[in-house]
């Protein structure tokens, strides 16, 4: 049975759905990625952001003195000398240059520490999910995880260069605008606390609406991503059923999900910002108001000078509130994608608890031994940690399958009391109906999957004391599905063997019949594919990948539907290249057509999981059973 490939709005929902589960942790976590590369850089963005605070509220301090001590005795003078004021107005001007000098600063650092730890994000992801299981791949939807490197990182990339730098400059600011307005003038202080509370009443229902909605914006983004990435990938399935209409469909159906939740999230998001800005303009009105009142009965000693450096303060300190409550929104989206990258980097990788390698091998007065030159013999070898000593055994291709239970999920047995046993150089085919667990064993003997029950025994050693790399580099396949990467024709066949020389990858081709075809192609060996091979035939794509096993020259083979895309005449001389390759390799072939497994040494059949019939092909046909039904039907 195939494994399910679940992409798309049928398989599991996108990660990241509701609210990210403690934010302050997943900040802290974010904050430490970000200090584990930048520590210098960050302490520099500090300390330049509080000299540009500094500077800007030094300068609307000096407000009051230039007034107060330099501008009204000048208007009482009969001989005003402007040589004082000039000084002081240039000395304002010097304060504002520093604080230009330092937000230019900040801002630069920023660019890059903000592209330098997405760039290590991406790099983590990738090597991560290099080291994931297949089963990952099958239970997550494709463009799901691409819009995990691509939407949720630019969300965090808004959140580091500009949400995480305006909030420490606006925490800062107000605290040092508070203080100012404090030393001014104690009620018009009260006043301006008063209408900021309001103010953050107001912002706070307003931004738990919106960050409620930019979840699910994400969420639902995540969810078209991966519908357009799956009908890009069947365009052909589509318009072969003309299922555009049904595909226009489901797509403005899920598209709209996205506008709502993303019409929702800036609906709330934009009114916010007005609402907050009119009750900093109404506080500004009644500061003022109050404040003339004081300055001109002279109460408290207030003075035109300070009424104008408080109410310069009354708009410094409603900005930063207003810039807080903006920056909130993007905080919690960015959070969401935040979340949505940490789970992918906290998956758990394969694991991978086998000791046996495999090595080289060389034949020295009767004792196989290990080579450090590649020799064409290879040997497993099997570390004994108690005793010390190293075993090696010879690589031919033995593969005893015990007894073996499987299923996708625990709670669902696919496969049922599997015995199988392959000598080397023996060929052994799998035929059955479709999902009677074919392609399934196949997964088994590489160890994309671990079987539940039984075991599994490769030369005599159970699979999983073998490392999996060193078992899957044992195994030359060739899947029904093809692969095919954005590389020239020649890279992609010793994409098998990427030590293979030029002669090795044409004799590879030559065996597997692709060397005509690949000839007749614009550069030959040197054309560039791209889209997985969109330029080439499903048959000529399959030709490359058996001779990208091919130039392996592997041990073990294993051919899954190899020749499902051939036609008759190129499949018989396939064949031919195909039974030199299979010379002396033992191999496991999965057909549809029975033609091609009639030479198999042993033939089994599968139904529902189980082996019902196993036999030659002349045995076979004898039983008149369920191969006898599908070999004449």
């Amino acid at each position: 049975m195939k494994k399910q490939n679940m992409k798309g709005p049928g398989g599991p929902g996108p990660r990241g759905m509701g609210a990210p589960e403690q934010p302050g942790k997943l900040l802290g976590r974010l904050a430490r990625y970000i200090f584990k590369n930048y520590s210098i850089h960050i302490v520099i963005v500090v300390i330049c952001i509080f000299v540009s605070v500094l500077a800007n509220v030094q300068g609307t301090m000096f407000m009051k003195t230039l007034i107060d001590q330099y501008i009204t005795p000048l208007l009482s003078a009969d001989t005003p000398d402007f040589g004082p004021l000039a000084a002081a107005i240039a000395r304002v001007a010097c304060f504002y240059a520093i604080g230009v000098i330092a937000t230019y600063t900040y801002n630069r650092i920023m660019i890059n520490v903000s592209q330098g730890t997405l760039r290590n994000l991406r790099n983590d992801m990738f090597a991560t999910m290099e080291t994931l299981p297949i089963k990952y791949f099958d239970t997550h939807a494709h463009g799901d995880i691409m819009s995990i490197y691509t939407n949720d990182i630019d969300t965090l990339r808004q959140m580091i260069s500009q949400s995480f730098p305006q909030l420490l400059s606006s925490v800062i600011t107000i605290v040092s605008v508070l203080v100012s307005m404090l030393i001014l003038n104690v009620p018009l202080t009260v006043v301006t606390l008063l209408m900021v509370a309001i103010m953050m009443t107001a912002s706070r229902k307003l931004a738990g609406l919106s960050g409620k909605y930019f979840l699910e914006q994400q969420t639902n983004l995540g969810i078209v991503n991966g519908y357009i990435e799956e009908m890009m990938e069947g365009q052909k399935v589509v318009k072969v059923f003309c299922h555009e209409d049904e595909s226009i469909r489901k797509f403005d159906e899920l598209n709209d999900q996205l506008f709502t939740s993303a019409d929702n999230a800036n609906r709330f998001a934009n009114i916010l910002m007005p609402v907050v800005a009119q009750l900093g303009n109404v506080s500004y009105v009644i500061c003022a108001m109050v404040g003339g009142i004081l300055a001109i009965n002279g109460i408290g000693s207030f003075t035109l000078g300070g009424l104008a450096s408080f109410l310069t303060f009354n708009k410094s300190f409603n900005m930063p509130i207003n810039q807080v409550s903006q920056q909130f929104n993007s905080i919690v989206m960015a959070l969401a994608g935040a979340k949505r990258i940490f789970d992918l980097l906290d998956e758990k990788p394969e694991v991978d608890e086998g000791y046996v390698t495999l090595v080289n091998a060389k034949e020295e007065n009767g004792v196989l031994t290990e080579s450090d030159k590649r020799t064409g013999r290879w040997a497993w070898k099997h570390f004994h940690k108690a005793e010390g000593t190293t075993d090696y055994i010879e690589l031919k291709g033995d593969m005893v399958l015990e007894d073996v239970d499987f299923g996708y999920n625990s709670n669902k047995i696919v496969l049922h009391d599997i015995n199988m046993y392959a000598q080397p150089g023996q060929k052994i085919a799998f035929v059955g109906s479709t999902g009677a667990g074919k392609t399934t064993i196949t997964n088994l003997l590489n160890r994309f999957y671990d079987i539940q029950k039984g075991k599994i025994r490769y030369d005599g050693i159970n699979i999983t004391k073998i490392k999996k790399d060193d078992l899957r580099r044992s195994m030359g396949i060739v899947l029904q599905d093809t692969n095919l990467f954005t590389a020239t024709v020649m890279e992609n066949i010793r994409y098998g063997k990427l030590d293979a020389t030029d002669e090795e990858v044409i004799a590879a081709a030559k065996l597997a019949n692709a060397d005509g075809f690949i000839r007749r192609l614009p550069q030959g060996y040197n054309t560039l594919l791209r889209g997985n091979g969109a330029n080439l035939s499903q048959g000529q794509r399959q030709l490359l990948s058996i001779a990208r096993a091919a130039v392996a020259d592997p041990p073990v083979l294993i051919l899954d539907e190899a020749t499902s895309s051939i036609d008759t005449r190129t499949e018989k001389l396939v064949q031919d290249g195909m039974d030199k390759l299979m010379e002396g390799r033992t191999t496991f072939v999965i057909a549809h057509r029975l033609s091609t497994v009639r030479n198999s040494d042993c033939i089994m059949v599968l139904e529902q999981g189980h082996i019902i019939e196993r036999g030659s092909h002349g045995e076979l046909l004898a039983q008149k059973g369920r191969y006898y039904q599908l070999y004449n039907g």
